[in-house]
Formats: C-alpha cells, sequence, structure tokens
C-alpha cells in the first residue's frame, strides 16, 4: 500500500484545498461556498478537508485505540490507523458500486464501528453522508434517500433494511449486522461489501481524495422536522473539522486522552459532532453502546467504560434523576438524613465554584467522601471531567439535582444549521445560561426588546453551507449578510453569558395578543408536580391559557409508555392513600389526591405568573405519555408542538368549549 502523508498545513497551500466560490452559501450539492474566514485568530485556521483530519489523527495516535465494540460480549477494538484503512477499504467498495459525486449514501442503523465506516468513507469516495433516523417510517426514509439521490443505503437488520427495499435508483444495500434474509444482486453483508473494492487502486482512491475542497459539501443532517417535509442541512468540510477542532481543543489540548460512549443517534448533529468528528479531532476512544442504552441499559456501559465526557440530552439527565430519587426514597431515615445534608454542602460548593469563589463549605470533604464519590461511581461518571447537556430545554430543578451531588451538568446550545455547536459553557457556566459563543464565532440579537431579548443570529465557519435543493427555505434562515437567524429568543448578561428566553415560532399569541413563551411555564408546572411526566402549554389565538399533561410512567422495551404507574409516582399514591397502580385507573376515578395535587401545583406556578395572561386556567391528564414512537417527541425527544396539537384536537376543543359553555 502507498503511504499517504499529511498535506502540510500552511496558508501558503490554502489555494490547493478551496474550490473557487463567490458566495457564502448554496443549495446545490455540487457548488462551494465562500468560508467565513477570519484575518486573525480561531477564525483564521487553515481549512482542512475530514481527510487531512483524519491523517493528522492517525500521524499522532495511529496505534491508540478508536473504535471499540461488543461482539459476543467481548471488546473488539480498532486502532486510529486501523479504523483509517478500514475507511479506505469501504471508500472502494463505495466507488466500485458506482458511487456518484456528491450523491447520498445513506444509513440506518443504530451507533457502530460500521456507522462511522460508512459515513467517512463515503466522504473519502467523494460522496455525501446523510444519517437517517432508526424510528423514520419507511415514507420518511424514502423521503431522505430521494432528497439526497442516494446511490447506496447502508442499513443495521432487516427491520430497517424492510423500509427501503423497494426504493427505486438505487445501485445497492448493505446490511452490517446478521445474516441477510434474501438474496438479491444488490444486497450485500458488510463482508461482502469491504471485499467489492479490492480491485480499485490506491491511485485512484487517492485521486478522488486529493481532488475533495474543504469549503464543498460532504455531509448531511436531515433537521427532525417537526412540520412539514426534513431539509437536508448542507455541511462543509470545513464546517466539520473547523467545529470539532474549536470546539475540543477547549476541552482537551491533549491528543488520545478522551474516552467517550457513543449512544445518541448518530443522524444527530450532537452525537455525530461529538462521536465522529469531535473524538477524531482529539485522537480519543469511542465505546458503542448496547442499542437498547436509552431503555436502561446506557447506564451499565457507563459504568463499564468509565468515559472522561459526557453529553446526555435532558431526558437521560431527568430519567437518571427519577431513578435515583426513587432509590433515596427507600433509604433510612439516617441515611436520607446524611444525602440531604451533603447535597446540601454539594450545591453550595458547586455554586461558589460557578461564581468563581471557589470556596469549600466546611463538611465538603466528608460529603465527597461518603456520597458523591459513590454516587459517580455508581452512574459510571467518575472519570468525567465535562458532564453536558443540549438538543432540548433541561429545568433548574434537574441541574441543580446534579450540582448538589458534585456533578455540575453544563448546557451547550446550537443547532444542526451550525455544525451544532455555537455556545458552550466548558471552562465557564451559569445555571440556566447556554454559555458563552464558541471562540472564533459571532453572537447578534436581532430586533431586541426593552428587556434585551432578541433573536439569536450565529456567525462564524461553523454556519452551514444551505438547504439542500431548497433556495427559499435557505435564504429564510440566512439574511443578506449571511448571519444565521435561529428561531430562537435569547438575551445576554452582563458577562456575555447567553439565555434562550423562548422560541419564536413556539411563541403562544393569545386571542388578546399576548406574547408567551411555553418552556418556562411548563418546566415550573413539572417542578412543582413531580408526579408529571410531560406538560404542553395551549393557547394559541385562544381566549386563555390551558396545559396537556401526562404522568410518568413505564416504558416497554420499545420505548413505548405503558398503563403502569413509575416507581415515584406508585410512591406519591402510597403515602396518599391512592390504591391505583395504572394511569387508566387514575384517569377513570379521577383521583382526588393526584387531581389535588396538580391543581395545587398549578396554583403556586400561576401565583408567580407575570400577568394574568400568563396564568394556566384548565388543564387535562392525557391517557397516555408522549414517546418518540408515538410521535409526540422528536428523535432527541423534543416536543413536537404541531403533531401534539393535532393528535389531541378533540381534547383540546373539549377544554375550550366547557369553558366557552360555563361563561
Amino acid at each position: 500500500m502507498t503511504e499517504h502523508k499529511a498535506v502540510p498545513l500552511s496558508t501558503s497551500n490554502l489555494a490547493t484545498t478551496l474550490a473557487p466560490a463567490k458566495e457564502l452559501w448554496s443549495s446545490s450539492r455540487d457548488k462551494a461556498v465562500r468560508l467565513r474566514m477570519e484575518n486573525s485568530g480561531p477564525g483564521s485556521e487553515t481549512p482542512m478537508t475530514i481527510h487531512q483530519m483524519f491523517l493528522e489523527t492517525v500521524e499522532w495516535c495511529g496505534d491508540k485505540p478508536a473504535l471499540v465494540s461488543k461482539t459476543d460480549g467481548r471488546w473488539v477494538t480498532l486502532t486510529w490507523r486501523e479504523y483509517y484503512e478500514e475507511c479506505r477499504t469501504a471508500a472502494k467498495s463505495f466507488l466500485k458500486l458506482g458511487l456518484e459525486r456528491f450523491h447520498g449514501v445513506g444509513i440506518l442503523g443504530f451507533n457502530s464501528p460500521e456507522w462511522f465506516i460508512s459515513d467517512v468513507g463515503c466522504i473519502f469516495a467523494g460522496g455525501l453522508a446523510t444519517g437517517i433516523y432508526t424510528t423514520n417510517s419507511p415514507e420518511a426514509c424514502q423521503y431522505v434517500a430521494a432528497n439526497c439521490e442516494a446511490d447506496v443505503l447502508v442499513v443495521e437488520n432487516q427491520k430497517q433494511l424492510d423500509k427501503i427495499l423497494k426504493l427505486p435508483h438505487l445501485k445497492a444495500i448493505i446490511q452490517y449486522k446478521g445474516e441477510l434474509q434474501q438474496k438479491a444482486p444488490f444486497l450485500y453483508t458488510w463482508a461482502e461489501f469491504m471485499k467489492l473494492g479490492e480491485d480499485v487502486s490506491n491511485e485512484q482512491l487517492n485521486a478522488v481524495i486529493d481532488s475533495l475542497r474543504s469549503n464543498e459539501c460532504c455531509s448531511l443532517i436531515y433537521t427532525s422536522g417537526t412540520t412539514g417535509n426534513p431539509k437536508g442541512v448542507m455541511l462543509s468540510h470545513d464546517n466539520i473539522s473547523w467545529t470539532a477542532r474549536t470546539v475540543f481543543k477547549m476541552i482537551n489540548e491533549n491528543y488520545g486522552e478522551e474516552v467517550l460512549v457513543s449512544y445518541l443517534p448518530l443522524s444527530h448533529v450532537a452525537a455525530q459532532m461529538i462521536d465522529i468528528w469531535g473524538c477524531m479531532s482529539l485522537g480519543g476512544t469511542i465505546y458503542f453502546a448496547d442499542p437498547d442504552a436509552l431503555k436502561g441499559s446506557l447506564v451499565n456501559t457507563l459504568k463499564e467504560v468509565r468515559p472522561t465526557g459526557f453529553l446526555g440530552v435532558p431526558r437521560v439527565w431527568e430519567k437518571m434523576q427519577e431513578k435515583m430519587k426513587a432509590a433515596g426514597s427507600k433509604a433510612s431515615p439516617l441515611k436520607k438524613r446524611l444525602a440531604d445534608w451533603a447535597k446540601s454542602v454539594g450545591l453550595q460548593y458547586n455554586y461558589s465554584v460557578m461564581n468563581g469563589e471557589n470556596a469549600v463549605p466546611w463538611g465538603f470533604m466528608l460529603s465527597n467522601n461518603l456520597v458523591f464519590k459513590r454516587v459517580r461511581a455508581g452512574l459510571g461518571l467518575d472519570r468525567c471531567t465535562f458532564c453536558c447537556t443540549g438538543a432540548a430545554p433541561i429545568t433548574k430543578d434537574t441541574l441543580e439535582y446534579f450540582m448538589s451531588l458534585n456533578i455540575p451538568v453544563k448546557e451547550l446550545y446550537g443547532m444542526s444549521e451550525s455544525s451544532g455547536p455555537h455556545t458552550v459553557s466548558i471552562n465557564q457556566y451559569r445555571i440556566g445560561s447556554c454559555g458563552k459563543v464558541m471562540p472564533g464565532c459571532k453572537t447578534k440579537l436581532d430586533h431586541p426588546d426593552e428587556d434585551g431579548n432578541g433573536e439569536i443570529c450565529f456567525w462564524g465557519r461553523h454556519v452551514f453551507m444551505g438547504y439542500l435543493n431548497m433556495p427559499d427555505k435557505t435564504v429564510e434562515a440566512l439574511d443578506e449578510d449571511g448571519w444565521l437567524h435561529s428561531g430562537d429568543l435569547g438575551k445576554h448578561d452582563k458577562d456575555d453569558f447567553l439565555y434562550i428566553t423562548g422560541r419564536i415560532k413556539e411563541l403562544i399569541i393569545t386571542a388578546g395578543g399576548e406574547n408567551i413563551p411555553p418552556v418556562p411555564i411548563e418546566d415550573a408546572v413539572k417542578t412543582e408536580v413531580p408526579i408529571i411526566s410531560n406538560a404542553m402549554l395551549i393557547g394559541d389565538k385562544l381566549k386563555f391559557l390551558s396545559m396537556m399533561l401526562t404522568l410518568k410512567c413505564e416504558m416497554d422495551d420499545n420505548g413505548e409508555p405503558t398503563d403502569d404507574l413509575s416507581p415515584e409516582v406508585l410512591d406519591f399514591c402510597q403515602q396518599h392513600g391512592v390504591k391505583s397502580t395504572k394511569v387508566s385507573e387514575v384517569l377513570a376515578n379521577k383521583e382526588p389526591a393526584i387531581y389535588k395535587a396538580i391543581q395545587e401545583g398549578m396554583e403556586r406556578v400561576n401565583a408567580r405568573s407575570t400577568s394574568n395572561a400568563q396564568k394556566v386556567q384548565k388543564w387535562i391528564v392525557l391517557g397516555r405519555d408522549f414517546s418518540v414512537v408515538g410521535g409526540e417527541l422528536g428523535p432527541t425527544l423534543k416536543l413536537r408542538r404541531p403533531v401534539v396539537v393535532k393528535m389531541y384536537q378533540d381534547e383540546i376543543n373539549e377544554l375550550y368549549t366547557a369553558a366557552a359553555e360555563q361563561q
């Protein structure tokens, strides 16, 4: 095999890595864009292709572990050099299958080494790596495959294969787990696929790799589409390599030290940026969780791997909190008192660290030895130097709960259109804030009101190229100066920490013309009434606010809500003499103790509201919790408001009709 040396990264050969381009944006797959280069500082770094970034890591960390996955219960390791060679092998096979330049390779399955190798191999071969959510319906999978003009699809198993078997225009489908249950000339196992390109020469592949340009598209992230069809966010080599290097330099300057667990859907920008690209920029090690990670097995993987960093979407942190609280409620009175005391010390200490005072309160060392170290070890987070959350809003209650256990969870904020992160809380943080803007990037608050709330706009090399084949939507997102409009409302404090205060599209505008951000009210209700799982505020174009609530319940193996109440709710029932053990029983009996607790919690929230228009007048408990499978939540467990309104239109109508009749 020919030895392939890294392209020397000096500004003198910038010209060789950039394609000519006049515009900052494009909606065509094969059109390069002008990079938002700065004259100095982090925004001025030499652009790199994915291949150049990978080669740099191989030179530094060639023999260090890159990807570690379980086969028959045993961990199997690929080093960085082996991983690189596998990506080259896959790239040759994609070329052999006839993958055309700037055509998609769709990847549909749970996180695995094959997912990473397909993604990177496709980019080496000049294609567009395209993750598809495993929860997508066959129609949604077909939409993405058609939109990215996929030549090849890589699927995990028969279940995913069934969704796309009848797709026209595909040159091949590769299944990376299990045996093929049917034979067809275009169907390949992973082993067959990896042998396909054996007669493609290194020279032929190198010619394709050398023709890659860092200001051209290499990856598509499909937004989960709460309204209408998902949009294909076009990311360039530079978007990915610059963002990964910039963020991860803040986490660790040293190569080869970070250990992470891959479990969030890789079709989502956050998981991809951290697991594939961040890890590559650091030469870290990725361990793959089991496919049922989000149904409960994640903590076992964390305890086994003991990662040095961990990103959890808010629901993951909330579930950990619920489980720990349920376990804590069974402890002896003495243990409870000790835990409560330790947590108050932990909270005090972490607030002082957050404020830069670093005052160690009396009893902290004791609390750390007796409680915090055990909790961290029990969660598998004892080696974690950064725990973070993003992709959806998280409540102050959950953040303070982990702070009290000496596990500060720091918020990140961004979107697919900014290659993932825009603001980060790594070295400094404030509770409730999503941090400060990344080095080399800028934030602008558009049309701020008297309190300083404006639409958050982004500038930097992380800002995407455009939406594939959607020039009109691209122009909606990017203004004529090239600023990305997020659709989120936010404000800065005196220290430049950014706070998200609402979402323009989510704002409820009542019949009286009041603008009301729903998330703070929903969070307040969930904090006041801990037996509530999901709360959704209703009131757009209506006379008053109402709320739909769901009770915490057990989930089955497919992640579907069951009728069984969760341990936390059962605990509440026991304490209040309620015999019900099922959601349906609570609703059928309109359990007085539960309905009273909800009403009282609602009144406490209303008492703090800034105006009468912000008070919740009516509420209803739904018969089942929200879920991804049910369609109410997106893949990162974000509430899909328009979908929920459509699904529960009858219940909403009933709330308002009953109110109108009473008047």
